[in-house]
Order: C-alpha cells, then sequence, then structure tokens
C-alpha cells in the first residue's frame, strides 16, 4: 500500500509557491517518476524518515557523501566542537590544511585548492587548463555530467569532431562553441578529435567513472589511454572524480584502475565523500600546474567560504573512519543487493543490466551492456518509475531517475539490506506490469 504523506504533500505546495519546482537541485522533485518528493525531517544511519514520519532505507546518501551513513556520532562530535570554534573565518584555518594533506597522501595529486562544490571544481579546473596551455578547446564525453558550468552543459554534435551546442536555455552558444562532445569508450572518435583539434586543445574531462548516465565503467585501458592522448597533444587530463573520489574504493576510481593501469592525471576534482556531508569540494593536480593559481600564478580563483572550517573538519573526520573494513563491508552489501535486483528483475521478465564500479553500481532496464550515453538511453523510464514508486511504497528510497547512481552506506546493517531484498519482488512484478501497458 502506498505510504500516506499528506506532510510532504503540504510542504511541497508551500514550496512550489516560493521555490521553482518546489526544489533546490531538479532531479529531486520527482519530475522523472511523477509523484510528490519526500520532505526528509531527519536521517540516522541508513535510514531516512519524512515529514509524515514515515522510514525509508536510503540508497541516495544524498547523492554519494554519506560513506558512513546518516548521522555518524564521531563526524558529529567533531562538527559540534568545531562549530563551537567559529563556523567562518575568512582566514586560513588548520583542518583545511590537514584535509589537504590527507588528500594528496591518498590521490596523485601535489597541491589542492578547496572550493564549495563540485560545480566550482570542475569550473576552475577548466579555466586552470586554459591558463595554463594557453588554448581554448575543452573535449568532454556524453552523458558525462562536471556540474552547471556553462561551457561543460553540452549536448552531443552531429559528428565525431563537430563543436557542440548548448544543452540548455540560458547558455549562449559562445560559451560551449569551444567544447567538443565525443562519445564515452570510444578511441577512434578521441583520436580523430585530436588529430584535428590537438594543437587547440586545452584539455579533456572525463568522469574517472561515468554515473550521470547511470554507472558506465571506462573500458580496460580507457583512461590511460586518454592520458596518454592528452600527454601526446600538450593537453592536459583532467580526471572528475567529484562522485567516485573515497567512494568507487578507498582510493576513488584511480585506486580501481590508475594504479595498476600507470596513468595519472594532470588535474583531478573531488567532492562529496570528502565534505562529510558538508558543501566542500576540491581542484588539485601536478605542482607545475596548480602553481599558475593565484597567488603564485596569473590565473585567478577565489571563495569566501573554500576551506570552511566546519566542512573541512567532517571532511577529514570522514576520511579518518573510512577504513578498509568500510570498504569491505559496502562491497560485500552492494553485492548481495545487486545480486537480488537481477533474480528479482529476472524472474518477472524484465530485461536488464546492473553495473558497478567499485562500490557505485545502478541497474539499466534494457539489455548490457551500456558503454555509453546512447546505450543509456535505452533504459525504459516508464518501467523504472513503476520500480520506483513500489520500493518506495515498501520502505526504499532509491534515486527518483532511471540515470542515476545508487550508493550505500557503512550503516547499511541486515535490517536495512532485509528491507530492500523484501521490497524486490513487488518492485520488479510493477516493472514488468509497466512495460505490458506500454508495449
Amino acid at each position: 500500500m502506498p505510504r500516506p504523506t499528506p506532510q510532504s504533500d503540504a510542504l511541497f505546495e508551500r514550496a512550489l509557491a516560493v521555490t521553482p519546482g518546489g526544489v533546490n537541485s531538479p532531479v529531486r522533485a520527482f519530475n522523472a517518476v511523477g509523484g510528490t518528493p519526500r520532505f526528509i525531517e531527519s536521517a540516522q544511519g541508513a535510514w531516512l524518515t519524512d515529514a509524515d514520519g514515515n522510514e525509508y532505507v536510503d540508497l541516495i546518501c544524498s547523492w554519494g557523501p554519506m560513506l558512513l551513513g546518516h548521522a555518524h556520532p564521531e563526524v558529529e562530535a567533531a562538527v559540534r566542537e568545531a562549530v563551537a570554534r567559529g563556523t567562518s573565518y575568512g582566514t586560513p584555518t588548520r583542518p583545511e590544511v590537514e584535509l589537504a594533506e590527507e588528500i594528496v597522501a591518498r590521490a596523485p595529486v601535489e597541491r589542492v585548492r578547496f572550493v564549495s562544490s563540485g560545480t566550482e571544481a570542475t569550473m576552475s579546473a577548466i579555466r586552470l587548463a586554459r591558463g595554463f596551455t594557453g588554448r581554448d578547446v575543452v573535449v568532454k564525453f556524453a552523458g558525462c555530467y562536471h556540474g552547471h558550468v556553462d561551457s561543460l552543459l553540452a549536448s552531443a554534435g552531429s559528428g565525431v569532431a563537430t563543436f557542440a551546442l548548448p544543452g540548455t536555455p540560458g547558455v549562449p552558444a559562445s560559451s560551449t562553441e569551444l567544447t567538443l562532445v565525443l562519445p564515452y569508450n570510444d578511441r577512434a572518435a578521441v583520436e580523430a578529435a585530436f588529430a584535428e583539434y590537438g594543437d587547440r586543445i586545452a584539455c579533456l574531462i572525463t568522469e574517472a567513472a561515468p554515473g550521470n548516465m547511470g554507472v558506465v565503467p571506462p573500458e580496460e585501458g580507457f583512461n590511460r589511454f586518454l592520458a596518454e592522448t592528452c600527454r601526446t597533444h600538450g593537453a592536459l587530463f583532467v580526471s572528475d572524480e567529484v562522485m567516485t573520489g573515497f567512494r568507487a574504493s578507498k582510493l576513488g576510481q584511480w585506486g580501481l584502475d590508475g594504479a595498476h593501469e600507470g596513468w595519472r592525471p594532470d588535474l583531478m576534482t573531488f567532492g562529496k565523500v570528502m565534505g562529510g556531508g558538508f558543501p566542500a569540494a576540491a581542484f588539485g593536480g601536478r605542482a607545475e600546474v596548480m602553481h599558475h593559481l593565484a597567488p603564485e600564478g596569473p590565473v585567478y580563483q577565489a571563495g569566501t567560504l573554500s576551506g570552511n572550517p566546519i566542512a573541512t573538519t567532517a571532511g577529514l573526520t570522514t576520511l579518518g573512519l573510512a577504513t578498509d573494513e568500510v570498504y569491505d563491508h559496502l562491497t560485500k552489501t552492494g553485492d548481495v543487493i545487486k545480486t537480488a535486483v537481477s533474480d528479482a528483475l529476472s524472474d518477472a521478465g524484465v530485461a536488464h543490466c546492473v553495473q558497478a564500479t567499485g562500490t557505485m553500481f545502478s541497474v539499466f532496464l534494457t539489455e548490457g551492456p551500456v558503454r555509453d550515453f546512447d546505450d543509456a538511453q535505452r533504459t525504459d523510464v516508464a518501467a523504472y518509475a513503476a520500480f520506483f514508486h513500489a520500493m518506495l511504497d515498501h520502505g526504499v528510497h532509491l534515486p527518483p531517475s532511471a540515470y542515476e547512481a545508487w550508493f550505500l552506506s557503512a550503516a547499511h546493517d541486515d535490517r536495512a539490506v532485509q528491507t530492500v531484498l523484501d521490497a524486490l519482488p513487488a518492485a520488479a512484478r510493477a516493472a514488468a506490469a509497466a512495460q505490458e501497458t506500454h508495449a
């Protein structure tokens, strides 16, 4: 039975009167699945509680940051102590130094600059790459999301090496006319683009493992190929790990494939887990490149709340608690849920594939494998909407979009997992019924 949500319904009506779409980030509005978003009053461990008192197992985890689960006692304690000392100073602080040291120790970067969002991190990395190389063209992949930076909100062009058109109103063509959009996992397209525009390309930016068209892992050696191609042509390789950093594995996607494939990025972007649930992000890279940032170099970047002591304290505490045991738990729990999802959908006769990179995974309601954005768009969004609402009615909150990753936390215990497993058969049958309706 659907759970009654009169308080969420009322709050959404109030929000619609004062906020575009009633939300502060579009996917939260449930437009992709229909219905009214749940307004969350509190969260603890693996569970969300909405304004009506309904509980849900959380498989969003704030879109990735809550690696340890909600309201982790040690993170809460560290934040309370930090708040008691003041919330923002506009001057350097100890926690930002310590968090930078932790990131440099874990990731293949030599210098780090903090910002407040993943969008700001990628925007700054692109500006730095252009300033360092003296070039203007940026290469990205269709289906990879790098925040709402004007130059990166571009849809694919009509050919392999066609400059892109804006993907949204409000972005002038001049903002994307220097952006090349290529199909993901397509080496020939990359080679063709660099052959034609190589001496104009400032950088290539890619999600280290895409998670914003659903999880689409890079094919074996693909990131290394990108790094080597950039090096050959004097461009910078920018690896966006806002989502995967310290989430896909203890070292992010670079730890999964970069270490053994032998590639290192020139610049990286981080976010989500490194902020411990607070608005914090970063970009970093080779010292030679990072030295071009002001005040050492001519490329300007600044931010009033960058390196905020509360956010950096939360991030530092989270990374300190992100042990091997945490990642082992995420892997094992993810394996149980992935297997159960696939079994339930198979039993219901729903075509699907489950794809993962490290501890991140997603479910495509289409035959696999999915290797690029065109493949991802074959997923049955109507069937996913039915699947989503059936899971929600049974106390499991999935991402309200067929093109998003599912996330777990260290707090997903036997009770949370069993709630997910119990909900799956009915949800799979709902997806099958939806497919029959629009067959």
